[in-house]
C-alpha cells in the first residue's frame, strides 16, 4: 500500500485505540535487503544494502497525564512507562526493549521525551533477516524526537547505541543508516568507518527477490556474539604482524595471505570472509554492466558465509541452490545476520513467476514450510509521512 495510505489508516486505527486525538503524527522506517558485505559492517568495513518498501510506521500524539504507552498491532500488546522515567529504565528482554531503548537514548541526547500516546505498525516481517529491528528502532526515534531536528548520521548512531546498551547485541551500523539515508530506485555504498556514503544504480536488466526461510533468527541468543568477539582476536593476532591494524577492513587480501598460515585455523577462517566480503563489495560496484558477474559474487560470498564464517543453515542453502538451478537467475546468497531469514537472489525481471513457482515447490516438499516471497523494491529511507509530500527527506 502506498505511504499515503498508510498515513490515513495509521490515523484512523490510533483513533480507535486511544480515542479522539489532535496532533497525530505518523513516522516511518524502512527494513532493508543488503545485497552484498555481510558481517563485514561491524568489521568498519563496506556494505551495500538497499532500504525497502517494507517498513514500519508509527503514530504518536501528546498525552496529558505523564504516561508514555507504546502499543504493538502484531502482538496485541499495550506497555506503558512514566515518561519522565525513561532515562533510567532498564531492559526486560521484551520487544519493549527496541522503542524503550531508543526513547532512553533519544532522552540521553539531549531530547526530553515526552509523554505520548503510541501505535506501532509494521510490515517487515519479523525474524527474516530484512531488518525488522532497525526499522522499529529508527521509526521509534522519529517519533519520541516528534519533529525536533537532528544530524541524520548521529540519528543512526543513537540508534546504534540503543542495540548496544539496552537490546544488548554488539551490532553494526548498516541497518540503522540504510533505513535512514535509503532512496528509491538506488543501493547504497556505506564506508562504515567514515560513515560516507555513495548511491549506486541498480542495472535495469535485473530484479531482486528476497525468500525467507521462515527459521527466525534471534541473534542475540546466537552465535553473533561470537563472530563479533572472533573477529576481534583475530585483530589482535593480526597486528603482531600489522601492527596498524584496528580492524579486518585494515588487512589486504595479499597480507592475509601472507600470514595466513600463522593464525588459528578458526580466526584464518573467519578474517578470510571478512576480507574478501569487503573486496567482493567494491567488485560488486564496478561490474554494474555486467550481470553474470554480480551474480558470481553473490554467490562467492555465500559460500564464503557458509564455509568460513558459518552462519548459513541447511533451509538457507537449500533456497540458494534451488535458486541457482533456475533459469534467468543470475546469483543468490543469504542475506542478514544468518543462522535462518532470507535469502537474496537477482534475476531477470520476466523470469520472476517461475522462480516463485519452482522455490516455492521445492521449498515445500522438503520443508513442508510455504516460504514467503518479496519483490525487493528499492525505497526512500526514514520520515514523517504527511498530507502534501509522503515522506519528507531526513538525509
Amino acid at each position: 500500500m502506498l505511504d499515503s495510505g498508510f498515513r490515513t489508516l495509521m490515523i484512523e486505527s490510533f483513533r480507535e485505540l486511544y480515542g479522539s486525538a489532535e496532533n497525530i503524527r505518523v513516522f516511518r522506517a524502512p527494513g532493508r535487503v543488503n545485497l552484498i558485505g555481510e558481517h563485514t559492517d561491524y568489521n568498519l568495513g563496506f556494505v551495500m544494502p538497499v532500504a525497502l518498501d517494507l517498513a514500519t510506521y508509527v503514530a504518536t500524539a501528546p498525552a496529558a497525564d505523564g504516561q508514555l504507552r507504546i502499543y504493538s498491532e502484531h502482538r496485541s500488546e499495550m506497555h506503558q512507562v512514566e515518561a519522565a522515567s525513561v532515562a533510567t529504565l532498564k531492559p526486560s528482554g521484551s520487544w519493549t526493549d527496541y522503542p524503550l531503548g531508543v526513547a532512553q537514548q533519544v532522552a540521553r541526547a539531549g531530547f526530553p521525551v515526552q509523554a505520548a500516546n503510541v501505535l506501532i505498525r509494521s510490515t517487515v516481517p519479523e525474524g527474516s533477516g530484512l531488518s525488522s529491528s532497525a526499522a522499529l528502532e529508527v521509526s521509534s526515534a522519529l517519533a519520541f524526537l516528534n519533529g525536533r531536528a537532528i544530524d541524520p548520521v548521529e540519528l543512526a548512531r543513537l540508534c546504534q547505541r540503543s542495540e548496544h546498551q539496552f537490546v544488548g547485541i554488539p551490532s553494526g551500523i548498516m541497518d540503522q543508516y540504510v533505513s535512514i539515508f535509503g532512496r528509491e530506485h538506488v543501493a547504497v555504498e556505506i564506508d562504515c568507518r567514515s560513515l560516507q556514503h555513495r548511491y549506486v544504480e541498480l542495472p535495469s536488466g535485473a530484479a531482486l527477490v528476497a525468500v525467507n526461510t521462515m527459521v527466525k533468527h534471534a541473534l542475540a541468543g546466537s552465535a553473533y556474539k561470537d563472530r563479533v568477539a572472533e573477529c576481534k582476536a583475530a585483530v589482535a593476532a593480526l597486528r603482531r604482524h600489522f601492527p596498524a591494524v584496528e580492524s579486518l577492513r585494515d588487512v589486504s587480501v595479499a597480507q592475509f595471505r601472507s600470514v595466513e598460515s600463522t593464525l588459528p585455523p578458526l580466526l584464518a577462517k573467519r578474517t578470510r570472509h571478512v576480507i574478501t566480503e569487503d573486496d567482493r563489495v567494491e567488485r560488486f560496484v564496478a561490474a554494474r554492466g555486467d550481470l553474470e558477474q554480480m551474480g558470481k559474487l553473490l554467490v562467492e560470498s555465500h559460500r564464503s558465509l557458509q564455509h568460513d564464517y558459518e552462519v548459513s543453515c541447511d533451509e538457507l542453502d537449500f533456497l540458494v541452490e534451488t535458486a541457482l538451478a533456475i533459469p534467468g537467475v543470475y546469483g543468490s546468497r543469504m542475506t542478514g545476520g544468518g543462522f535462518g531469514g532470507c535469502t537474496v537472489t537477482m534475476l531477470r525481471p520476466d523470469a520472476f513467476d517461475e522462480f516463485a513457482r519452482k522455490t516455492e515447490a521445492a521449498y515445500q516438499s522438503r520443508f513442508r514450510i510455504k516460504p514467503p516471497i518479496y519483490r525487493c523494491v528499492p525505497s526512500a529511507g526514514a520520515g514523517e509521512l504527511t498530507d502534501f509530500a509522503g515522506i519528507p527527506p531526513l538525509a
